[in-house]
């Protein structure tokens, strides 16, 4: 099996030889670019699995070379910020990234992070549970679980990989309370305790494509789907 490809975009020379080494001895075959504009031609040139950016970058940082690479491709992009500053965090999610580590980090935490991020996007959406087959109706919104398309009102709805694995988790046990661990465990595949600014980041972006009322906040607990599938 042909081992996973890394776009890695950093421009602090020593982050990135060291996590370069770290990652091809984790398996990884690894790209590297120091500054934005370098890491999009990178990026196209290379096709990776999945990308790896800096937030503060020369040229062009890290957010806008995730929205760039958004407007191409749904491949898993995993931001690194050197503040755990809640800003960064929601821009850089909002901007498309899939998920988010803070520098310094553990390399194994990274490499954890990058096979959860490779897992995601090669398997299939979670089921929506029992022997129902074919679309699933919530008010305007359609969910073809099988094609893996979601209409509003008629109209495709454009969701990201997670953002789809995401909508069929809450598909799966509408009216059912959902907290953010559980959330983390099915839809990130983490196994461990994860930031819910995850969580909270991709329902807001869920809410924004498929509408708000659909998704309603519980204080303290989490989130449901309203509504019965029709």
């Amino acid at each position: 099996m042909e081992r996973a490809h890394v776009l890695f975009v950093e421009d602090d020379d020593v982050i990135r030889e060291a996590t370069q080494l770290s990652l091809q001895r984790d398996g990884f075959r690894v790209s590297v670019a120091a500054d934005g504009r370098a890491g999009l031609e990178a990026f196209f040139a290379v096709q990776p699995d999945v990308a790896l950016l800096d937030v503060m970058l020369p040229g062009m940082n890290g957010v806008s070379l995730c929205r760039r690479i958004r407007e191409h491709s749904l491949v898993p992009v995993i931001m690194l910020s050197a503040r755990d500053d809640p800003v960064d965090v929601v821009v850089g999610l909002e901007a498309g990234a899939d998920d988010y580590v803070t520098k310094p980090f553990d390399s194994a935490v990274l490499t954890a992070r990058i096979r959860a991020a490779l897992r995601r996007a090669e398997t299939a959406p979670p089921p929506t549970g029992g022997a129902r087959t074919g679309p699933l109706r919530f008010g305007a919104v359609e969910i073809d679980p099988d094609g893996v398309r979601v209409v509003r009102d008629g109209e495709p709805v454009a969701l990201t990989p997670t953002e789809m694995r995401l909508l069929l988790r809450f598909a799966a046990s509408p009216g059912t309370v959902l907290s953010r661990d559980i959330l983390l465990e099915s839809v990130w595949n983490y196994q461990w305790g994860g930031d819910s600014r995850v969580v909270d980041v991709h329902v807001q972006r869920l809410r924004n494509k498929i509408g708000a009322d659909l998704i309603e906040t519980v204080r303290g607990f989490g989130y449901k789907l309203l509504g019965e599938v029709r």
